[in-house]
């Protein structure tokens, strides 16, 4: 039997939400008649394929078949939804079973060819010999196609087998793929609030002045910082301002805090954090390894045997019993899925061993996997979903804790559907996930950069499983890595335009309103920190509550 995600399981958070918003109700339900989106998801391989998600959707009662596709090796054993009439201006989602033969496992990629453009992969699933695997994926088309071809593929062009079974294409129009994003973030972000509002003796008190502000958010939203931060007072401001989170871009990197063996430099690295502090900043913990060669100091590259050994070791005990309790991260060993150069020098528990030693050290802080091109895209071969959940679960059965799911986000053309299927298949390890790097590629005017960046923020905001956001942002004399968010004069540009308006969104507006018969004010607020004032005749009482995750009502009193 098919299973919803448990937010959309019932409709009582809706009602709840409904009960307080009426004209929410008229505008997202009683005008709303599309899809509800289904987050369902599969990592698991299954002996037989389960029903199609939304029954089908428009590939209900459609065959497949059999197509060439011209440029591949194996075009003749491509098997293929022939699909017309494709409308512009729309979301797909797209699901399916995959079963392959003549291979024990091997990545297959669902591609999309329309009159004069090929989405090269459109999803993928690492699918394995003789059970079947779940797919899910999908594509925004910008223009209407009258004839396209959905077709897959072994993405190395190998001669197995491709199975086909229980596929699904479900249109979305841009409202209805709003709704539906507006309706998550409804259940999952926010919370039905009732304040009352009594006197001494425990009597209602209507008619009470009641004043709520949100003073505190618990979503983390925040940005990369570097270095330039420091004494630069207007940065800071505005930094401060606006994010509840940070990490450093580079200043804890093993190349800045010990350039030479043995020459320990944490200067930098603890006057950032004390900004942090000051502010009440929560922060991340970015890197204790990278595995990328290139940015690893040259002296240790250098290393070899027991001499790597020892450096390793001083590195990671160094740093991390330094900044115990500090972080609440620590990516432990960067970009793991694409270079490997501890494993090469060391061996293959090498990793393994750095993420139990973290733990042992820091036993509080959550150990991330830290990725790119595992959201961006699906047509790197070394970052699919399925290869980061294999690595992920590999981890965990050599005893990793506390593991959790960094995404970097470092985007060209965002693909939402992909993106959220993506996420969906993510979410089934009920670990954190977060957007650790977000950014829109510099190869884009800044107005297609906040375009895009608004897209993939609305999408991690929007989504259940994703427990924070943070952008690749830190601001320096001559810009940034790839987006900046203002100009050196801290005026925003079309990127940081979208974020403030994203923060004004997501945030509940300040309420005034007077206490009803029963004494009683009920609103529907986001998650965090809360200050609410009552006046009533010549009575004043002032008070803060906190408004967490939960599905029923946050009841507060207050006494004048």
């Amino acid at each position: 039997m098919r299973k919803f995600h448990p937010f959309f399981s019932t409709f009582l958070v809706f009602i709840l939400f409904f009960l307080f918003h009426p004209l929410l109700l008229l505008v997202l339900v009683d005008s709303y008649d599309g899809p509800l989106y289904d987050y369902t998801a599969h990592t698991e391989c299954e002996l037989s394929p389960e029903k199609p998600l939304y029954n089908g959707g428009i590939l209900k009662n459609q065959a497949l078949s059999i197509e060439t596709i011209e440029g591949s090796s194996n075009a003749a054993y491509s098997p293929a939804f022939l699909l017309h009439n494709l409308t512009a201006k729309t979301y797909y989602s797209f699901s399916s079973w995959v079963k392959v033969g003549g291979a024990v496992s091997t990545v297959v990629r669902a591609s999309l060819r329309i009159e004069n453009d090929t989405y090269n992969c459109i999803g993928t699933v690492l699918a394995k010999h003789g059970c079947w695997s779940f797919l899910k994926g999908g594509f925004f088309l910008n223009l209407p196609s009258n004839f396209s071809i959905l077709f897959f593929q072994i993405f190395d062009e190998g001669d197995a087998n491709i199975a086909i079974d229980s596929a699904s294409l479900q249109p979305f129009t841009e409202e209805e793929w709003r709704v539906n994003q507006q309706l998550t973030i409804n259940t999952v972000r926010k919370r039905a609030v009732t304040v009352h509002v009594s006197d001494k003796q425990g009597g209602r008190l209507e008619g009470a002045v009641i004043n709520v502000k949100q003073i505190s958010k618990d979503f983390p939203f925040g940005s990369a910082i570097a270095k330039t931060i420091l004494g630069n007072l207007p940065y800071q401001d505005w930094f401060v301002k606006r994010f509840n989170a940070a990490v450093f871009e580079n200043e804890l990197k093993w190349y800045a805090t010990e350039p030479e063996p043995g020459a320990l430099n944490y200067t930098t690295a603890d006057k950032m954090l004390e900004f942090v502090r000051a502010n009440q900043i929560t922060a991340r913990g970015h890197n204790i390894f990278w595995e990328d060669p290139k940015y690893t100091p040259p002296w240790v590259r250098n290393l070899t045997g027991a001499g790597l050994k020892s450096a390793v070791d001083s590195r990671i005990k160094g740093l991390l019993s330094r900044y115990k309790d500090e972080f609440i991260h620590w990516d432990v060993s960067n970009e793991m899925l694409h270079f490997d150069f501890y494993e090469k020098s060391l061996g293959a528990n090498a990793t393994l061993h750095f993420y139990k030693t973290a733990h042992e050290i820091d036993p509080l802080a959550t150990l991330f996997m830290n990725e790119f091109n595992v959201v961006e895209t699906c047509i790197d071969v070394k970052s699919t979903v399925d290869s980061y959940i294999d690595r992920l679960k590999e981890l965990k059965r050599n005893g990793v804790s506390m593991d959790g799911i960094g995404l970097e986000g470092h985007f060209t053309i965002p693909n939402p559907p992909l993106m959220r299927a993506i996420l969906d298949k993510l979410a089934t390890l009920k670990l954190p996930v977060w957007l650790t790097e977000v950014d829109i590629s510099n190869t884009l005017d800044h107005e297609t950069q906040a375009s895009y960046l608004e897209a993939v923020l609305k999408e991690g905001f929007s989504h259940p499983a994703v427990g924070g956001i943070m952008l690749w942002t830190a601001l320096h004399p001559n810009g940034c890595y790839q987006m900046c968010l203002t100009d050196t004069n801290f005026q925003n540009l079309p990127t940081g335009d979208v974020v403030d308006k994203l923060l004004k969104e997501w945030r509940t507006e300040d309420i005034e309103a007077r206490t009803d018969d029963h004494g009683s004010f009920s609103f529907y607020g986001f998650l965090g920190e809360y200050e609410v004032s009552v006046m009533y005749e010549n009575r004043t009482a002032t008070s803060t509550f906190p408004v967490s995750v939960g599905d029923e009502t946050k009841h507060f009193s207050i006494q004048l």
